[in-house]
């Protein structure tokens, strides 16, 4: 109770109505809550815990680095074994052109500096982005974010940003000779679960070399198997200029990171040194986390496991209230038919034991992105449960 307490009176709320739930512990699949009920976080905590919660190498590896040490120095001025580990790691899993990695705290961070990197490697100030897509809430990936109900809060912001229609091919008119850069989700996660159109896609990177302009893909949610593939670029076959990362990346470690060629990491050099920096990116116990977290991603074969996510959903989920299931892999969304409905369902899972979640500000779209490592048999009862849950409350 004094715990309770003390978040609602003290810890900075974001909502009228946060879930509540009092956390005791959590493991693999599982969130515990302090009256002894057990919850599956078929989320993934936003799809961060791809690997569940605690997975055993995580752990060990934090545990190993926090008998070594801590923060010792601001990014990039000392040598540590778990940065440039890691960043080996994981630039050997990229295009030769993806060959150097700037490691920061967050998905908004790394988005943030990809834009930064933008601009100062074009001289550019242009950027496109797309309607209904999602960066984060700092000023300029809030810049660049299609969502009316974020931005305008907080107009005036980044100016020259210019938004098309997700999928359409009249949005790449909008890239030209004074663009700096495009930035966009391969799939778009908080607009609806909407994946790219793969010619489409194509044709966007074609229209971006025809006028030097770079293409940032934010892959913030969609990294790390999340879709079947280790990034979703792989699957289109359109390789970014400049490549954003975090959620899954350190296995629950707050972590972020953007790739780019050394080429384009130049720019960050000079005019003035140090012209982008952060005190705790990198740091040393998340890069331990996100080695270890690569490393058993690597070992494993949880592409498959995605793809196996995704037909059992699809499979399992065909009450008549359902409008349609979208996405790939792990990362999809159940439409169902009305607000009312929508609502129902999540607070009768919840009731259940199953945290689901809706989009933010999205009425009928039910966010799906269990734990990789979940297990068939309880990935069925789990989605048996929900679609009772529809049938229950469509009737």
């Amino acid at each position: 109770m004094e715990h309770s307490s003390s978040f609602y009176r003290h810890v900075a709320q974001t909502s009228d109505a946060p879930m509540g739930l009092e956390i005791d512990r959590a493991e693999g699949p599982f969130i515990y809550t302090t009256d002894g009920k057990r919850y599956t976080d078929f989320i993934s905590g936003i799809a961060v815990s791809s690997l569940g919660h605690r997975h055993p190498k995580v752990i060990e590896a934090i545990e190993q680095q926090l008998d070594r040490h801590l923060h010792v120095m601001v990014y990039g001025e000392f040598i540590q074994e778990p940065q440039s580990a890691y960043a080996r790691l994981l630039t050997a899993q990229l295009p030769a052109s993806l060959d150097r990695v700037y490691f920061v705290n967050s998905g908004t961070e790394a988005n943030e500096g990809a834009l930064k990197l933008a601009k100062k490697h074009t001289g550019r100030h242009k950027f496109v982005a797309f309607n209904h897509g999602y960066h984060g809430d700092t000023h300029g990936s809030l810049s660049v974010t299609g969502r009316d109900v974020y931005r305008d809060p907080y107009k005036p912001l980044l100016p020259n940003i210019h938004f098309g229609n997700f999928n359409d091919p009249k949005a790449l008119s909008l890239i030209d000779s004074e663009t700096a850069a495009v930035i966009m989700e391969p799939i778009q996660g908080e607009g609806g679960i909407i994946p790219a159109n793969r010619q489409w896609l194509q044709r966007l990177r074609e229209r971006c070399n025809e006028v030097e302009a770079l293409l940032i893909f934010d892959e913030i949610q969609t990294g790390f198997y999340r879709t079947g593939t280790l990034f979703a670029f792989q699957y289109y076959d359109v390789v970014p200029d400049i490549l954003c990362l975090a959620k899954a990346m350190a296995g629950g470690m707050p972590m972020g990171a953007f790739a780019s060629s050394s080429d384009i990491f130049e720019s960050f050099k000079h005019d003035p040194p140090l012209n982008h920096v952060t005190t705790f990116g990198g740091h040393p116990v998340s890069c331990a986390a996100a080695h270890a977290t690569l490393r058993t991603l690597l070992d494993g074969d949880f592409g498959t496991s995605a793809k196996s996510i995704e037909q059992t959903v699809r499979e399992v989920l065909v009450s008549d209230g359902i409008v349609e299931i979208r996405g790939r892999g792990a990362m999809l969304g159940m439409e169902l038919r009305d607000r009312e409905l929508t609502r129902q369902v999540v607070e009768d899972c919840l009731e259940k034991g199953i945290i689901l979640g809706w989009t933010l500000h999205s009425n009928t779209l039910v966010r799906l992105a269990p734990p990789l490592i979940i297990k068939e048999e309880h990935l069925r009862q789990t989605l048996t449960e929900i679609n009772n849950s529809v049938e229950k409350y469509s009737k």
